[in-house]
């Protein structure tokens, strides 16, 4: 890991298990950012970082988000990735300073974009989004979050407030050496498309969702 430089517009040559490779403004919807981008060489996945304002070395505000294409791209109502992506970057720039690490390579928690297709299809047939994977001989979650503490070191990150659901995500980054000082809620609206979804997250993969008690009326789609 390169030495945290604590000013994302600098740059590094420097060969590491994940390497600074560019730094440039990025201008978004949501406000200005920095996209910080990595290449992770243990995975070979390109990773980039959005930084807005001076997010300092504790507390940082930060988003720790799993790529996902039909939910970030396409919008799918499936899941709530899309949304909780877009809120993650609304709250950083409303918070003037924070991190949005966007993880490549975590498709599907981590199956791959055609292994979660394929996943969604057993989903319509009836299973639960655990099912489904493990029905295809694949694992529940198959996430790693080293680069993406990693990431957060090299920023000069060392203490965060988690906007996250998922209290796996907070183990995981702790273990990494990144404390993690609150775990923020990042609460979707539930829709008919994605309530089973939801309630599979909170009651077999311990997702914090408590909103979803005031949803009990809200149809699961078959």
């Amino acid at each position: 890991m390169t030495e945290p430089h604590g000013v994302p517009g600098e740059e590094t040559a420097r060969r590491t298990d994940v390497e600074r490779v560019t730094s440039v403004p990025l201008p978004t919807v949501y406000g200005d950012f920095r996209a910080v981008g990595y290449l992770d060489h243990e995975r070979g996945d390109e990773q980039v970082a959005l930084v807005h304002g001076d997010p300092g070395a504790e507390g940082v505000l930060t988003r720790l988000h799993s790529e996902c294409l039909t939910g970030d791209a396409f919008g799918s109502r499936h899941c709530e990735c899309g949304d909780q992506l877009a809120a993650a970057l609304r709250a950083v720039t409303a918070e003037g300073a924070g991190v949005v690490v966007y993880l490549r390579g975590h498709e599907g928690r981590g199956i791959g974009l055609l292994a979660k297709l394929r996943a969604m299809a057993l989903q319509a047939e009836g299973l639960d989004t655990v099912e489904a994977n493990l029905a295809l001989g694949l694992p529940v979650d198959a996430r790693d979050y080293g680069a993406a503490a990693r990431i957060l070191a090299d920023l000069g990150v060392r203490s965060v407030r988690l906007m996250s659901n998922n209290p796996r995500k907070r183990e995981a980054l702790t273990r990494h050496g990144i404390r993690v000082a609150e775990q923020v809620p990042l609460l979707i609206p539930p829709c008919e498309s994605n309530i089973g979804y939801l309630r599979t997250k909170r009651e077999r993969l311990d997702h914090h969702l408590p909103h979803l008690d005031a949803a009990a009326a809200v149809p699961v789609s078959p």
